[in-house]
């Protein structure tokens, strides 16, 4: 079956191709946003601060299992256009049917850590004593729904992959709205805080689950799954090769951002409240460099099977265009307006400002992993995973961490200069990509 001229990114205008195939993932990943922060200002508005400190605890311990997930379920996404770029869609049920099995077994086991776990992950997050039992519970509960998550995740990168990125958008716009509901009645309405704003999360994403499936059930697919597709196979191992560098890579980055959560928290209960209100607004900033980065990852993995690397160079440059201007205008409203975007999720003076400082260390992130990202995509779709495994970890061990943990043990620390870790470390690994960047042109071309 041939591509249909909308989802084949080999010919054509590479912008009037990418962006259009980019903005219903950007829409998506809105959406998601939307998910924490529509928790985090209901629970601000309606419960108490103590359940802030424990949904911005307890959603970075989600955030580190669902980026992880997302992160090997790129190796599906790249797969599946690798082999509608060579013209062997053959393959794609087996791989469906292999990763069906491995990620069962990886919700399994976080489904069986954050349930049983979920108090010492507070306490190891040092959350504020008077947060820890609502942290723990609000794990507890996204844990038990852990497997619809997991699911959710996996069905997004099949639908990227496939050159769709509308339909994940309508699913997860569904899912939203269930969140919302969810919230006001439970938080605001039965008033059961941090718990309330876990049974809506998890409730949202198994509507999300539900429709994807039967949005895939009724699509026109190129390929057959059958059921003896359904255990560990031989394309197991190479969406896992093309996954595991980036999953493990996104588990130290999230390791270092619980780390960071934790430096805060040091600090007291206002700073871990406006570290947390600040998050979701950063979640925010970096939409577009995400889209960027999962479009790109797509984009280019299809016109490399096909042969067409100059296109796909070009792709990348485009992205890092797209980025830029979008990043100048995310840094102006960041910067100037951080004070105004923080007090939208709480009427705590106290905590607006520490939400505020933060973002200012923060602001010039927002143009620089534009670059960045449009980068590590471009690799991603050429299977140099390992690769952006090594560059991710190099500037998150060594900078990153670092800067964050020496600025906040100084006798007056400051979050603007804890924030700052952030473009410093970017700035590293954008110099550690164009390096290697250079080095595979002159590589291939000898």
């Amino acid at each position: 079956m041939s591509l249909s001229e909308k989802s084949d990114f080999t010919q054509g205008s590479i912008i009037k191709k990418m962006v259009p195939f980019m903005m219903p993932i950007l829409g998506a990943l809105i959406l998601q946003a939307a998910y924490g922060a529509v928790d985090l200002l209901v629970v601000g508005r309606f419960g108490s601060t103590a359940g802030l400190s424990a949904v911005s605890t307890g959603s970075q311990i989600l955030n580190l299992a669902t980026f992880v997930i997302t992160q090997l379920a790129m190796g599906i996404t790249v797969l599946i256009a690798r082999y509608i770029g060579e013209k062997t869609t053959g393959q794609i049920g087996e791989l469906l049917g292999g990763a069906a099995a491995v990620f069962t077994i990886i919700a399994s086991v976080l489904f069986v850590v954050m349930v049983f776990l979920s108090n010492p992950l507070a306490v190891i997050m040092q959350a504020p004593e008077e947060a820890i039992p609502l942290t723990s519970l609000y794990v507890k509960i996204c844990g038990g729904g852990i497997f619809f998550i997991v699911a959710y995740n996996v069905l997004s990168a099949i639908f990227r992959g496939l050159g769709d990125s509308k339909s994940p958008l309508i699913f997860v716009a569904v899912a939203c709205a269930v969140n919302v509901v969810g919230d006001l009645v439970l938080v605001a309405g039965c008033h059961l805080d941090a718990a309330g704003a876990a049974i809506a999360t998890v409730a949202a994403q198994a509507v999300s689950v539900i429709l994807a499936l039967v949005l895939l059930k009724k699509r026109n697919l190129p390929f057959t799954v059958s059921r003896k597709d359904f255990r560990i196979n031989k394309q197991c191992k190479r969406f896992l090769k093309v996954g595991i560098p980036l999953a493990l890579q996104e588990f130290l980055t999230q390791m270092s951002f619980l780390a960071l959560c934790a430096f805060v928290n040091r600090l007291g209960l206002e700073a871990s409240s406006g570290y947390g209100v600040a998050c979701k607004i950063v979640n925010f900033a970096m939409l577009v460099p995400s889209a960027l980065m999962q479009s790109m990852a797509s984009f280019v993995s299809q016109n490399v099977g096909a042969g067409k690397e100059d296109r796909a160079k070009k792709a990348m440059f485009t992205g890092m265009g797209i980025g830029i201007c979008v990043g100048i205008i995310v840094f102006t409203s960041v910067w100037f307006f951080g004070d105004i975007l923080t007090s939208a999720f709480t009427t705590d003076a106290s905590v607006i400002q520490k939400g505020y400082e933060y973002l200012k260390g923060f602001a010039p992130e927002t143009i620089l992993t534009a670059i960045m990202f449009s980068m590590v995509g471009y690799f991603n779709g050429h299977e140099k995973t390992v690769w952006v495994m090594i560059q991710g970890l190099t500037q998150t061990l060594l900078v990153r961490l670092p800067f964050a943990y020496i600025m906040s043990i100084q006798p007056d620390a400051s979050l603007t200069n804890i924030g700052l870790a952030a473009p410093i470390a970017t700035c590293f690994g954008i110099v550690l990509n164009v390096g290697f960047y250079i080095y595979s042109n002159r590589k291939n071309n000898k």
